[in-house]
């Protein structure tokens, strides 16, 4: 295995999951890279990689394809756009994927976080979600969701998730920390 200092995560740098994602991998001395398009307000700057228009537009997707693949619809925004388009850079730089949020009845995550999850489904990558109904961990394994409790063992980890997070939710991704690294 390796070290926590030898792990780089991306993230997009908004409040919540994204935010105490990049807190703790300070703490674990982790890499950060924190994803962002001009004049859009993120809490968390750290690694911070402004993309440029022609960057945004390697994760260019028509908003109608993210709605009928989410089976909801998305606000048809140019910020939106934009915000979809940083997903894919978080999706695309990182390998495995931590997300908290909802599992809804179509077994997709409820929001933006939701697509980052599709993303990862797409590009074949080990994804792992921290439902904070259920208030467990869920691995997307052979096309379905299992109960889980993982570990990162990547070297590159792609973070996407709620604003909202609450303490449970902070537990669970101080637990996942713990349990990758503190042995190490």
């Amino acid at each position: 295995m390796f070290k926590a200092t030898e792990c780089t995560v991306y993230t997009s740098g908004h409040k919540g999951t994204e935010e105490y994602f990049g807190i703790c991998s300070e703490k674990w001395k982790m890499n950060e890279v924190t994803f962002n398009f001009k004049d859009h307000e993120i809490v968390r700057e750290r690694g911070l990689k402004i993309l440029s228009d022609e960057e945004l537009s390697l994760g260019n997707i028509s908003l109608a394809i993210v709605n009928k693949h989410m089976e909801r619809t998305f606000a048809q925004t140019d910020t939106m756009k934009k915000i979809f388009q940083t997903i894919f850079h978080v999706i695309n730089n990182g390998y495995q994927l931590f997300a908290v949020g909802w599992l809804l009845s179509n077994n997709t995550i409820r929001g933006g976080t939701g697509w980052g999850v599709e993303l990862a489904k797409l590009f074949n990558r080990p994804i792992h979600v921290y439902d904070l109904e259920r208030r467990e961990w869920i691995t997307w394994e052979n096309n379905e969701w299992i109960t889980d409790e993982p570990k990162i063992c990547h070297k590159t980890i792609a973070v996407t998730g709620t604003r909202n997070l609450d303490d449970d939710g902070k537990k669970a991704i101080d637990k996942l920390f713990h349990d990758s690294f503190a042995t190490k």
